[in-house]
């Protein structure tokens, strides 16, 4: 028999009825290291992509201290946990309650909007004698396209409403900035210079100097080998900050999620039932695998036995389908893995920490809270090539 890795072994000792979340807080922490490193700026964790308190912790520990909020919910993870930590409001659309109670209870300064009618709550809610220490970014409206999930439409100003509303900031007393979000999981570098290209265009038109220039998120995670590393997005940031030449010395944030705490997380699920091409698993988009349905066939597959021996044969297509008795509960794929699968074996999802736990539910009564913490590497690690970083 083979020797088997450590999530091999844990399934051969548990048989597991249930999924199972395996954390790599080492790879966690050297991923924040490096994304801290790399970026002329600060790094803000979007909470909301994964705030299981072995991921933050894990972030913190790897030099994480401000986090993308955008409840005030998470406002408590983060504050309750972390006493030195910064949160910042990037939700455009808050209640009157949510900012006051961030303002006023945790202290918060840094807030985006992308309306008039945005502004105005702030303006009832903050004297003028208080607005100068609290920054509002506009949130930008941006050309679609251009990552590999889409996320124009809900928020964002176009230039001219950017335009004006960065001009009533200003004249209400408030100091002010831009902040944009190319879409999740970005393959393109370009989009970043499209984006802080128009983010010139607006400061132009607005005659203001941004004192923020927030990135946002979007940075796209080595699910294949094939995706451009992050040290490539920030190369393009930086030369394109270089060649705009913004008015003043703004201060440049970005705001990883999926390109932080991705790769530091799998997900073990059992496969109830093979039925020719399509696989039944306790585990589904109402629980831990909602990606595998909206991002596609992009994640590390493995099938191991129940004996924890890992499967490899000649590979065939497949659907997968969750435990619920909804339609919704299905990823169509097509995942290659191999053709001698059985009913019984276990299907390992690696680089999962991204919107997987995040998104669970109790639907039908089907749920898993199950995390093991692992020293070991995982299946999926493998070098990345070296980046010169201009």
């Amino acid at each position: 028999m083979s020797v088997l890795d450590h999530v091999g072994q844990l399934v051969a000792d548990n048989n597991f009825d249930h999924p199972v979340h395996f954390v790599y807080p080492h790879l966690l922490s050297a991923k924040a290291a490096r994304l801290n490193k790399a970026f002329p700026g600060k790094v803000l964790y979007a909470v909301k992509c994964n705030e299981d308190n072995r991921i933050l912790q894990a972030l913190y520990d790897g030099g994480i201290r401000h986090f993308d909020t955008a409840s005030v919910h998470e406002i408590e993870v983060v504050t309750s946990r972390f006493e030195d930590a910064s949160c910042y409001f990037m939700n455009p659309v808050k209640s009157y309650d949510s900012i006051d109670r961030s303002y006023n209870e945790f202290g918060l300064r840094n807030y985006s909007l992308d309306h008039e009618n945005e502004l105005k709550k702030f303006i009832e809610l903050i004297a003028p004698t208080d607005r100068a220490d609290v920054r509002l970014m506009v949130r930008l409206d941006l050309p679609r396209q251009m990552a590999t999930m889409d996320l124009g439409g809900k928020f964002g100003a176009t230039p001219e409403r950017a335009a004006h509303l960065l001009q009533e900031i200003k004249e209400a007393g408030f100091r002010c900035g831009v902040c944009f979000h190319v879409g999740s999981h970005c393959l393109n570098p370009m989009a970043f210079r499209r984006a802080l290209t128009l983010a010139k265009d607006i400061e132009q038109a607005a005659g203001v100097e941004y004192e923020v220039i927030d990135c946002g998120g979007g940075f796209p995670v080595s699910y294949t080998g094939q995706e451009p590393v992050f040290e490539v997005f920030v190369s393009e940031i930086k030369q394109t900050i270089a060649d705009l030449q913004f008015a003043g010395e703004p201060e440049y944030w970005c705001e990883p999620g999926r390109a932080l705490c991705a790769e530091g997380q799998s997900i073990v699920t059992r496969i109830d039932l093979r039925r020719d091409g399509d696989l039944f698993l306790n585990d589904g988009v109402f629980g831990g695998l909602s990606e595998l349905k909206y991002l596609g066939a992009h994640f590390p597959l493995r099938v191991m036995r129940s004996d924890g021996t890992v499967r490899g044969g000649d590979l065939r297509e497949y659907r997968m389908f969750g435990p619920t008795c909804d339609n919704v509960d299905s990823c169509p794929g097509p995942f290659l893995l191999p053709d001698d699968i059985e009913t019984g074996d276990y299907l390992e999802v690696g680089m999962i920490g991204a919107y997987s736990n995040a998104y669970r539910t109790r639907f039908n009564g089907f749920f898993s809270d199950t995390f093991m913490c692992l020293e070991s590497d995982p299946f999926w690690v493998r070098p990345e090539a070296a980046v010169q970083v201009a």
